[in-house]
């Protein structure tokens, strides 16, 4: 079992930013790809952007390109999410997600975080 616990949420207005983080109980072969997500009132999850921690690679989905960044730190097992030039748009519950395949579903990764909550005011 993978234990995933998020932190680093909070109120910030506007235009500013916030570093969100996600450390891991451990990493397997079943958590080779790390994750985050959002979901926002109403909506559905959607992904943000991920990780693989062999290589560093990343992706983003197209909302937050230029705007976020994902990052990872293989000695403590854990994964960043660097959010700069923020709107109320982004104002959702964010999660952090593990799985071993490179993937932008939620159905393919098998374990998540409890969720941090990211408000973003006007």
């Amino acid at each position: 079992q993978v234990q995933l616990v998020e932190s680093g949420g909070g109120l910030v207005q506007a235009g500013g930013s916030l570093r969100l983080s996600c450390a891991a109980s451990r990493r397997t072969g079943s958590t080779s790809v790390m994750g985050w997500f959002r979901q926002a009132p109403g909506k559905g999850r959607e992904f943000v952007a991920l990780t693989i921690w062999s290589s560093g690679g990343t992706a983003y989905a197209d909302f937050v390109k230029g705007r976020f960044t994902i990052s990872r730190d293989n000695a403590k097992n854990a994964v960043y999410l660097q959010m700069n030039s923020l709107t109320p748009e982004d104002t959702a519950v964010y999660y952090c997600a593990a799985g071993r395949t490179i993937s932008f579903s939620t159905s393919s990764y098998d374990y998540w975080g409890q969720g941090t909550q990211v408000t973003v005011s006007s």
